[in-house]
């Protein structure tokens, strides 16, 4: 099946398999993500490093202002993002833990 952008389908069935396929592509993109999570706890030099609330607050900020520039609600953006940068924050302490 081709997979159409979401203005050309016209069945569920296209709808659905268009946002499977984005959805693997999602995680794709969040397994790089994460990756740069496993070099950033292979390069601080303490684990008090991990959390930093500035930086924290300016990825949420930059997704929002994003959203807002495609016409996407960006309080819901802003909250995937406190959760995603949140899991990322728990994940690098892991990472930093078995080093």
């Amino acid at each position: 099946m081709t997979i159409l952008p979401g203005p050309d389908c016209t069945t569920m069935t296209e709808v659905r398999a268009g946002v499977d396929a984005l959805d693997r592509e999602l995680v794709a993109l969040l397994a790089r993500r994460f990756a740069y999570m496993d070099a950033a706890a292979r390069i601080k030099p303490e684990r008090g490093h991990v959390r930093d609330e500035a930086r924290k607050t300016q990825v949420i900020d930059n997704a929002r202002a994003e959203a807002v520039k495609l016409g996407l609600p960006d309080t819901v953006i802003a909250d995937l993002w406190e959760r995603l940068v949140e899991a990322s924050i728990a994940y690098e302490l892991a990472a930093f833990d078995r080093r």
